[in-house]
């Protein structure tokens, strides 16, 4: 059990950990701040944190595990801000989308300290945030990639992959690169394709009654084009080289798909949709099996 949480961002994700550590008996006290009064008075109605920090300085003082909630570009500024109380034995974690920006950042300010630093990076999250929207359940079930560096120290990589653990995550140890490659894949472009397709259907003249007829196929392909547009801004900002590269192979797919249809080659078509769609089918049957889904 940790004595105390010291939790920088109390909105959707830090507030869904702490109710999550609570709820697991795994932590006596949780110490919140926001940049929002507002936020955490709110946060401590709902059972969040018990205790308000003045700042990210004072949330860390006293804390034995600390997490950094807050979104990608503001990483760096919160490590400058509690790096004097980040001591030996202090868990430090963020759960940042994109990983090399933020270790990148952690080896610019915490320096000699950063040994207490375990990057982290839950896949979890709704369409709405805030702290209102905070779930004690939101990552059972879930996997949460951790990203070590060579001077985190041992046991810290431990207690980060047992407290995730205890709260029903899966957890995943992979490097900061392939993690930024691999989530630009299968998370970062698709928001990108998610947004620029909506655009571009409610944006023609008559895109507004498309809409009214659209049914549970634009639905779920659109899903993600309601994310936070904040968030969102930052994320493919921090990872724009591999979500660039990741837009072209898309754009080939495309590409070859568009050529196709214009020679009017239905039999080549086809070929084209079968590969993805046994592909989808499979992906799929393997993620809803037992041990499926992991990588």
């Amino acid at each position: 059990m940790f004595n105390q949480l010291g939790l920088i961002g109390c909105g959707l994700m830090g507030g869904s950990f702490a109710l999550a550590l609570k709820r697991a008996g795994l932590v006596k006290r949780v110490i919140g701040y926001s940049k929002s009064p507002s936020t955490t008075e709110r946060a401590k109605k709902l059972g969040a944190i018990d205790g308000v920090a003045e700042s990210a300085l004072l949330a860390v003082s006293g804390s034995d595990i600390v997490l950094i909630a807050v979104p990608v570009s503001a990483t760096e500024t919160t490590f400058k801000a509690i790096r004097q109380l980040v001591e030996p034995g202090v868990l430090v974690m963020d759960v940042g989308s994109t990983k090399r920006d933020v270790v990148d950042a952690a080896r610019r300010v915490l320096r000699e300290r950063i040994g207490s630093f375990v990057p982290a990076h839950p896949i979890a999250g709704k369409e709405v945030s805030g702290i209102q929207n905070a779930d004690a359940t939101l990552y059972a079930g879930r996997q949460v990639i951790i990203t070590p560096l060579s001077q985190t120290l041992p046991e810290l990589v431990q207690k980060a992959t047992d407290v995730w653990s205890a709260i029903g995550a899966q957890v995943l140890k992979m490097t900061p690169e392939n993690h930024d490659a691999a989530f630009a894949a299968v998370s970062h472009l698709p928001h990108l394709l998610a947004f620029a397709y909506f655009s571009s259907v409610v944006n023609q003249p008559a895109g507004r009654d498309y809409l009214s007829l659209a049914g549970p196929g634009f639905r779920d392909f659109t899903r993600i084009a309601a994310s936070s547009p904040e968030t969102w801004r930052d994320i493919l900002v921090a990872n724009r080289e591999e979500v660039l590269k990741q837009s072209q192979r898309f754009r080939h797919a495309l590409d070859a798909l568009e050529h196709t249809l214009r020679e009017g080659n239905a039999d080549a078509l086809e070929d084209l949709i079968r590969g993805p769609a046994e592909g989808r089918t499979h992906w799929q049957m393997g993620a809803r099996s037992p041990g499926g889904g992991k990588t």
